[in-house]
């Protein structure tokens, strides 16, 4: 079940923000069907997580009379979307002009690094080269260091996937309002640019200098960082607001007059130092115990493991057990529709016979 129940979406199988849209549009209840090269057939791996509820068929996508198919496919589609170079589909024959024709309300997403146009469009690169262009990766990071090169959350799954899903929701409602679909460019670093709106709105007023560990959110504050236990673990400290941050010295045991200027950046570094040497006389757990249903806002830093067995994630079911493999749960979540895994990532092409039947396809050209 799920909002998006009954809409239907082909999803053209890249890597990435593609299938990570891809799934979070079937764990909102879409039917996805992910549509492989056919010298993909047959290869599985159920902890391929962005694959997960999608139903999956095998083509080749070079062969003309598939084609056909293909786009006798599109036509009985809602949704379709793609994360080739711009160009790939045109020369496929199954390019937005060619899809539209016959599907007049179809919404057509596409997911590139760089946009449709613009002198880098058909360039190769990766999230780190995307978010390098909008800001990102030099506000990551610490002073008088490299820019630290992050997970790919903000250009791929961010800027990326995320994006995406938000523009073809958005242009799935203006088509069953007006029966005309249209095309959805997301670009990752467009979207990067998206993510750091509010940093260029402080950096005009004011409120951040382009220099890495240098502002409130970035690590340069006593008051907003991550710092080193005993037993070399950590906790994350973001005691922003005074009453919070009263709290913080509270709990620390931290009477020193110095600490009563909490916005002067000049004594920033000095402060940093102390609460670190206050931090490291506990464990992170001592600490974790202390701040437990504080609004000090300090909360401990957990790896992967740890974070699927924290009480609170448990408590909300944030993770969900599927045929033995542990995964983050569907999101957000719904008063009315109860979202769902329908199962882990299948083989590749199991169901192209079963999709064929449905939407009237050939057989022969698929399997």
């Amino acid at each position: 079940m799920g909002p998006l129940q009954g809409i239907k979406i082909l999803e053209f199988s890249g890597i990435g923000p593609g299938p990570y849209c891809g799934m979070l549009l079937a764990d909102l209840g879409a039917d996805v069907i992910r549509l492989n090269r056919k010298d993909q057939k047959g290869v599985e791996n159920k902890y391929d997580i962005h694959n997960r509820s999608k139903r999956s068929i095998t083509a080749d996508l070079k062969d003309p009379n598939v084609t056909e198919q293909i786009l006798n496919l599109i036509k009985q589609m809602d949704v379709v979307f793609e994360g080739f170079r711009p160009g790939v589909m045109e020369k496929l024959g199954l390019g937005p002009e060619d899809c539209l024709k016959i599907n007049e309300s179809l919404v057509y997403g596409r997911m590139t690094g760089w946009g449709q146009d613009g002198p880098m469009a058909k360039q190769a690169g990766h999230d780190i080269n995307y978010i390098s262009l909008s800001g990102a990766l030099n506000s990551i990071g610490r002073k008088n260091s490299n820019p630290l090169a992050p997970l790919n959350l903000v250009g791929d799954y961010g800027g990326g996937g995320m994006h995406l899903a938000v523009g073809i929701l958005s242009a799935l409602i203006s088509s069953m309002k007006t029966n005309k679909g249209q095309v959805v460019d997301s670009a990752m670093v467009d979207g990067s640019l998206s993510l750091m709106s509010f940093f260029y709105s402080l950096k005009e007023m004011g409120y951040w200098v382009d220099e890495r560990e240098s502002n409130l959110l970035d690590g340069a504050a006593h008051f907003y960082d991550t710092y080193e236990c005993s037993d070399n673990k950590f906790i994350a400290i973001g005691s922003i607001e005074p009453q919070f941050y009263a709290l913080l010295l509270q709990k620390l045991e931290i009477s020193d007059s110095k600490f009563d200027n909490q916005m002067d950046k000049s004594i920033w570094p000095e402060l940093k130092e102390l609460i670190s040497a206050k931090v490291k006389l506990k464990t992170r757990d001592e600490w974790g115990k202390i701040f437990l249903e504080s609004d000090a806002c300090v909360t401990p830093v957990l790896d992967m493991e740890e974070a699927q067995t924290h009480a609170h994630n448990v408590a909300r079911n944030a993770f969900v057990d599927i045929d033995g493999f542990n995964q983050p749960a569907p999101s957000p979540r719904f008063s009315k529709d109860k979202l769902s895994i329908k199962h882990n990532s299948k083989k590749i092409g199991s169901d192209t016979s079963d999709i064929c039947d449905e939407f009237n396809l050939s057989k022969d050209l698929f399997s």
